[in-house]
């Protein structure tokens, strides 16, 4: 374990009295962090499992019901769901082997939130109203141009 310094204290204005209990604190919320993170992990595992089970549903439905094209649409709405708790783990995994948490894993996941809103929107009970769907639409528009700059930054930004 690395040491901290004094001097490190001296820079976010702790008393040299409570140097000690600040070094207690940090560990324990370091360790609370770890636990917190395998929880998260778990928890996405239950959904893999959980929107499998839910898409295996929505496809019998869809073959009983005689009614492929909204139960086809309806398994995509599940399956987008499971790739997003799919982009989630990597994200997480990538973590627990100490990268950083990188912001285009969360703008993808809305991506994939958007997308799959358009896609169940026709099959949805109720009418399509043209302005929800244009706001939709220029959701996943301005999400698509976020992704492509953080991506283009953290390219510009590894070569330099």
């Amino acid at each position: 374990m690395i040491r901290e310094k004094p001097e490190q204290y001296d820079k976010v204005h702790i008393p040299r009295e409570l140097y000690a209990v600040n070094r207690y604190a940090v560990k324990a919320m370091v360790w609370l962090n770890g636990f917190a993170h395998i929880i998260i992990g778990l928890a996405l595992a239950v959904a893999v499992l959980m929107f499998t089970w839910l898409f295996y549903v929505d496809v019998r439905d869809a073959a009983s019901a005689h009614n492929l094209v909204h139960g086809f649409l309806h398994a995509l709405g599940t399956l987008m769901l499971l790739w997003s708790i799919s982009a989630l783990i990597t994200a997480e995994i990538r973590y627990l082997r100490g990268s950083q948490l990188e912001v285009e894993a969360f703008i993808e996941v809305a991506m994939i939130v958007v997308l799959r809103k358009l896609i169940v929107m026709p099959v949805e009970d109720g009418s399509l109203i043209p302005s929800d769907v244009a706001l939709w639409v220029g959701a996943g528009l301005m999400l698509g141009i976020m992704y492509v700059l953080v991506r283009w930054s953290n390219k510009f930004g590894k070569t330099n």
